[in-house]
């Protein structure tokens, strides 16, 4: 796909909204450079709000995560932050911070990360909670939370075992290593492995592909991959039977069907 914007929004200091191909793609860009996008609580914030007004808007039909620094897509909380709370300070930080990681992790649409650099523990934890990660040769990633005496707090708990099996995340996190682009592909820690510099352009270009498909698909089938992971056989084709009872009669079915009866390009209405 092109890479020209067609609009920008900011919300607050650290986090960009930019929207390509008439919109249906956005890019959510970590933006905080001079601390290697380490999450403040202002940056929590923004980002929620971010991710609050993305999943609303239906013209969205895929989200890329990325970052602005050219050494790190996320280095985790801002720990220097974290340092000059009180207990109660920290209480009170807590919900803040869990919204930053709910409102990637929920996002409606198709998820896309863009990774180079170091993503460690939240930063990490922030690509986790995307569907695809895609991250190029200089990318670091790792949960070390248990190295200054917490736990990865931002899904990474439950997000890396759904990856990569309970005992190979049990090692990682409780090991606190940092682990290179590599192995992080051989782990399945990463899904599409690129040269150096190339993680945004792939990850839009993938975006591409999938925001050419039906909105109304795309959502359902998130919906039923996300609901029905864990479940029994059973339990799961329930869940996928009622994603797709949400779209077999949706005006994306019947425009698709017409579409590829009559050679062309689908139209989609996005209903």
């Amino acid at each position: 796909m092109s890479e020209a914007v067609v609009s920008e929004e900011r919300f607050g200091e650290f986090v960009l909204v930019r929207r390509h191909e008439d919109g249906h793609v956005a890019e959510l860009a970590l933006d905080r450079p001079k601390a290697m996008n380490a999450v403040s609580s202002e940056m929590a914030r923004s980002l929620a709000g971010a991710c609050a007004a993305l999943g609303a808007d239906r013209d969205v039909r895929v989200v890329v995560l990325t970052s602005t620094h050219e050494r790190a897509f996320c280095v985790g909380a801002d720990l220097k932050e974290r340092n000059s709370f009180t207990d109660a300070e920290l209480v009170r930080q807590r919900p803040v911070a869990r919204g930053a990681y709910t409102g990637v992790l929920e996002l409606p649409m198709p998820t896309v990360a863009a990774v180079h650099g170091f993503a460690l523990g939240g930063g990490f934890e922030l690509a986790l909670s995307c569907d695809v990660i895609v991250a190029d040769r200089t990318a670091v990633v790792g949960l070390p939370e248990v190295s200054v005496g917490v736990i990865p707090g931002g899904g990474g708990t439950q997000l890396l075992p759904r990856r990569v099996g309970a005992a190979r995340a049990a090692e990682l996190i409780f090991t606190a290593r940092r682990v290179e682009a590599p192995e992080a592909r051989e782990l399945g820690l990463v899904d599409v492995l690129v040269d150096e510099g190339r993680d945004r352009a792939e990850a839009l270009a993938l975006a591409s592909r999938m925001a050419a498909n039906s909105p109304v698909g795309l959502r359902a089938a998130k919906r039923a991959l996300r609901l029905g992971h864990g479940l029994d056989l059973r339990a799961g084709l329930e869940v996928e039977d009622a994603a797709w009872r949400s779209v077999a009669f949706s005006g994306d079915r019947a425009e698709g069907v017409a579409a590829f009866n009559e050679k062309r390009a689908p139209r989609w209405p996005g209903e």
